[in-house]
């Protein structure tokens, strides 16, 4: 080191060769030969330090927001969601009036076979899609989605139809197994949604879309039913002694619902699109009728004056098809291209043991679900407890375990009490499941709310109980049973607003392998159908025991265990990603589709 401070000088940037060391001022005898430089490096390197951390480090990007507003190809799943919304709507009007249509049959039967009846007419629908969802699943896959779709609307329109002119319990049976043999259209739909929507963050509302047709259903259905059944005697003044309302009281409902599922089969022909990878490009009759039609009508209103007449109309892809008088279409976004695999998985690799796992606790909550729906329409129609006249003859109850009765409601009070169950089931998934869902997951939250079912099983008899207004053999009235009744309607909604859609992406995500979504959600609505199909029947068996033996509840506190079994096997589900087993060929196809999707996006 030097020996003295002199040695030092301040830091000189000069160029004086053989005087300076750069960056140390320290003096040197020795001659330093430094590279020619840019000299507006330095400063460039200076500016750049001077840039703060925030520049320098990564920024995260923002998270998209999904709202229902967000959801992409909103025209198609409208148009499925009417789809939908006719089939449920169908089914719960049906259930207003069920209960009294059979009891029209043969009014010398006792309720409780009735209500045995009742719940072998609801599991008849559900077996004979038992035999045949899988098929309708199958043949989706290699034919396309739209055409069982509408095979499935037209079948349950005939079916309707039939049963509502039908005189005997037989004839009503054949045309409700006739309705569920044709109809495999719950897992057509909720394959054709995950095709429309391919995108996760999207799923959770887009699969909340049949299900919540099922609550508009509830809202609509039974108020319809029970306004326009048997309408003869209901309004006499304006339907008495009109003949064939007489001879077929409760018809009326069903030509009703014939009217609506036609509707939805129309705007499935001419508004719908092929999902289907394979089937997507081919000519759509039905497609092209309805553009001409809808050219047709703004030509009629007056908003054809402003477009060419020369009658053509543009496609995406770059070809154009001659329409006589249809207007160009306004340019629409490219769809994102899925990839086209080159193999099939075989039928008997595809029962994986997520795949398992998820069907038997996807058909345990449809079982408890039908069940529950079956028997609960019945404990509503079912009368007051009279001890002036008991039934069984002799009877005394002995609560909290053995008492007999149900509610009495006559089917405009039955309709009204689902309307309320509706009214809550819709209210919570448009505006509490996505958010519950997106923040505590799908497996979560289902597997948490299932815990809700066993609850409200174990609570609902006890309806029965609560004191009333109006004296027996009258139905129940009063602010108390009404409150009663829609605290446990609110419990029972919440659990199935959450669990029934969760439920729907678990099947669709655990399929193993694209080729075989189709049969997964086929397979998926065989086991619902299964466990809709035993569940009905078995559980209005024992509902008429229930009564038979002075003990209501017994079939609520039996579907009480099944719940709870339910929640037991959703600890073995686990969230898949729909394409569990690889294929020669899949990666390749998922690299041209990523390729052509690029250049559809404009990404080098």
């Amino acid at each position: 080191m030097p020996s003295t401070m002199s040695s030092y000088t301040p830091i000189d940037h000069s160029d004086a060769v053989g005087t300076v060391v750069h960056g140390t001022g320290y003096n040197v005898n020795t001659p330093h030969n430094e590279p020619s430089h840019d000299r507006a490096r330095p400063r460039a390197f200076s500016r750049e330090d001077e840039q703060s951390l925030q520049d320098v480090l990564p920024t995260k990007k923002a998270k998209e927001v999904v709202t229902w507003r967000s959801l992409p190809h909103k025209r198609q799943l409208t148009i499925l969601t009417l789809a939908r919304l006719s089939e449920p709507l169908v089914q719960s009007s049906l259930r207003s009036y069920l209960f009294y249509q059979l009891k029209s049959f043969d009014r010398t039967l006792p309720d409780s076979v009735i209500a045995s009846q009742a719940g072998v007419m609801q599991g008849a629908f559900a077996a004979a899609q038992l035999c045949t969802a899988m098929l309708w699943g199958r043949w989706s896959d290699r034919r396309g989605r739209k055409r069982i779709l509408l095979i499935g609307l037209m079948g349950t329109m005939i079916s309707s139809v039939g049963f509502g002119f039908s005189t005997t319990f037989w004839q009503a049976l054949i045309f409700r197994m006739m309705g569920g043999a044709l109809n495999g259209n719950v897992g057509v739909m909720r394959t054709m949604i995950s095709e429309i929507i391919r995108e996760k963050k999207y799923q959770s509302r887009a699969f909340l879309l049949l299900p919540m047709c099922a609550n508009i259903g509830v809202i609509i259905g039974p108020v319809l039913g029970g306004m326009t059944s048997d309408p003869a005697a209901n309004y006499p003044h304006l339907f008495g002694g009109i003949k064939w309302l007489e001879k077929f009281p409760y018809s009326p409902p069903n030509l009703l619902s014939a009217i609506f599922l036609s509707s939805a089969a129309l705007a499935v022909f001419f508004g719908l699109e092929e999902t289907h990878e394979l089937f997507r490009d081919r000519k759509d009759v039905g497609l092209k009728v309805g553009r001409q039609i809808a050219a047709f009508f703004r030509r009629l209103v007056g908003k054809g004056s402003k477009v060419d007449r020369g009658g053509y109309i543009a496609i995406v892809g770059g070809e154009q098809e001659l329409l006589d008088g249809a207007p160009p279409l306004t340019a629409k976004p490219q769809k994102q291209v899925a990839p086209r695999y080159p193999s099939r998985l075989p039928f008997r690799r595809i029962f994986t043991r997520n795949v398992i796992n998820t069907l038997i606790a996807h058909g345990l909550l449809a079982g408890i679900n039908g069940t529950f729906q079956s028997i609960w329409y019945s404990f509503l129609s079912t009368p007051v407890y009279d001890p002036g006249h008991p039934y069984p003859p002799n009877y005394k109850p002995h609560p909290p375990l053995r008492f007999n009765g149900g509610i009495g409601l006559p089917p405009r009070s039955v309709g009204m009490a689902m309307a309320i169950l509706g009214t809550i089931g819709i209210t919570l998934q448009l505006f509490i499941y996505p958010v519950i869902n997106a923040r505590i997951g799908t497996v979560r939250s289902w597997r948490i709310f299932l815990y809700l079912f066993p609850v409200a099983f174990i609570l609902i008899p006890f309806l029965s109980l609560i004191p009333s207004t109006t004296p027996p053999p009258s139905q129940k009235t009063g602010f108390t049973i009404w409150a009663a009744l829609t605290a446990l309607l609110f419990i029972v909604t919440i659990a199935r607003t959450f669990a029934t859609p969760a439920s729907t992406i678990l099947i669709n995500n655990c399929s193993p392998h694209p080729s075989v979504l189709g049969t997964i959600h086929g397979i998926g609505q065989s086991a619902s159908s299964g466990a809709r199909t035993i569940g009905p029947a078995v559980g209005g068996w024992l509902y008429g025991q229930g009564l038979e033996k002075g003990c209501v509840g017994a079939v609520f506190w039996v579907l009480a265990g099944m719940a709870s079994v339910c929640c037991i096997s959703s600890n073995f589900v686990k969230e898949g990603d729909g394409h569990e087993i690889r294929l020669e060929g899949d990666d390749e196809a998922e690299e041209e589709a990523e390729r052509i999707n690029r250049e559809l996006r404009g990404v080098n």
